[in-house]
């Protein structure tokens, strides 16, 4: 195993720390869910494997001076059979504990990560390189050599932030991730905040013919679909905030990077109640034009600079940390006030042919806040998921409804408490 003493947190990561707070974990699970009951032992091997390919998620979150750092860890990850809730904590002050685990129930193996390691598209990389291992040892399954990740462990662990910053507009970029007062979900939270899991499945097929039928993307067509979801819940006196739907976009799209660390930028969509005419095409046409108007590759180097910003600022660099916590949880805590929601679209999930019969599907989660919903496709199957610390599941449920309105089938499956919101009418 290559030797990796210590390395700065990404640019994305510097602020993950100090915005952990009760159920805002900010852990997020990526799942992998076979046609067959997972083998712990042989999941085990599998995870030892890998991480000879991913030596830089072997770490452990240190406290400097000025800023957190990750440390090499000799140790290893322990598989074991999933006895939490989803999401649960990683991070603890103090405390020598790697920064994801592994774990696994009946047929699925699900992959939690502190978010100072990777984004959805990292992480998904390392439980793919898991599954395939695994698929080896259980079954001798191999690939062809040109379906297998080549990319090397400096190229796995660049800082691609760092690499392609610009701090021209750095500054107006951050300002403006702290200008909005969005609309708030307010539901009945767990009394002990332990996160409730959420997955509705859907074709993907059936719902890329429906986007069609809107004339729109599938990725447009999920943004609007929870727009008008939050709709359904904010009564009269509440409309009068926006709705902003925070989506976060891969820059891997628009510049060349390999890394499997935290590389992604965000663009907010913002719908006022006022232009709802009680049609999802009033809704369409305000996230196609703000799509347009931000993904471009101008835009999108804005809002990663707005990352970079931060921890270039002068002032900031030179503060202790113990004095620098608090300002950043400040200014976390005022830029989770600009943002009703999040959708995040991992896309299409691409495996070796060899390996596609023996996995039934892929589903992520992601602790926040607020609602976020994430989305990944496997085959035809495509997974909406969500976890959260409310008791309720009011704007989840009510994206499903949309759906079936329109003519889809919904496969819901929770971890929830309550049965009746786990068999939940759609109706």
């Amino acid at each position: 195993m290559q030797d990796i003493r210590w390395y700065r947190l990404d640019n994305a990561a510097t602020i993950v720390p100090s915005s952990v707070h009760g159920s805002d974990t900010r852990v997020f699970r990526i799942v992998c869910e076979l046609n067959e009951e997972v083998d712990g032992e042989l999941l085990q091997e599998a995870l030892d494997l890998t991480v000879e390919e991913f030596p830089h998620f072997n770490v452990l979150l240190r406290r400097g001076f000025f800023w957190f750092y990750l440390d090499s860890f000799r140790g290893k990850a322990k598989v074991k059979e999933e006895n939490k809730p989803a999401c649960s904590p990683l991070y603890y002050s103090g405390r020598r504990k790697l920064m994801y685990r592994v774990v696994y129930y009946h047929n699925r193996i699900n992959l939690e990560m502190f978010h100072v390691l990777a984004d959805g598209t990292g992480a998904f990389s390392f439980l793919k390189s898991i599954v395939t291992n695994y698929l080896f040892l259980k079954h001798g399954v191999t690939v062809e050599e040109n379906e297998v990740d080549a990319s090397s462990t400096m190229q796995k662990n660049e800082d691609a932030f760092r690499q392609f910053y610009s701090k021209e507009k750095s500054r107006e970029q951050l300002k403006g991730m702290l200008g909005t007062k969005a609309y708030q979900i307010e539901q009945l939270k767990d009394e002990n905040l332990h996160s409730r899991l959420v997955e509705g499945v859907v074709s993907a097929k059936e719902f890329i013919e429906l986007s069609h039928k809107y004339n729109t993307t599938a990725g447009i067509l999920t943004v609007a679909l929870y727009i008008e979801a939050i709709l359904n819940v904010m009564s009269i006196q509440e409309q009068r905030k926006p709705i902003v739907i925070s989506v976060p976009v891969n820059l891997r799209q628009y510049f060349p990077s390999e890394t499997t660390r935290n590389f992604f930028g965000v663009i907010n969509v913002t719908f006022w109640p006022k232009d709802y005419n009680g049609t999802l095409e009033s809704i369409l046409v305000v996230v196609k034009e703000s799509f347009e108007e931000q993904l471009t590759k101008d835009k999108i180097q804005n809002t990663m600079n707005g990352y970079s910003g931060l921890t270039r600022n002068i002032a900031l660099k030179v503060i202790p940390l113990f004095i620098k916590n608090p300002v950043i949880q400040l200014i976390t805590k005022y830029a989770q006030k600009g943002t009703t929601g999040t959708m995040s679209n991992l896309g299409k999930i691409n495996m070796p042919k060899e390996l596609c019969p023996y996995i039934k599907q892929f589903s992520a989660f992601m602790a926040t806040p607020n609602v976020q919903i994430c989305v990944s496709t496997f085959g035809d199957r495509m997974v909406f998921g969500a976890v959260s610390a409310f008791a309720e599941h009011r704007v989840f449920l009510n994206f499903f409804r949309g759906l079936t309105k329109r003519g889809l089938s919904v496969e819901i499956a929770s971890n929830d408490y309550d049965k009746e919101e786990k068999h939940a009418d759609l109706s």
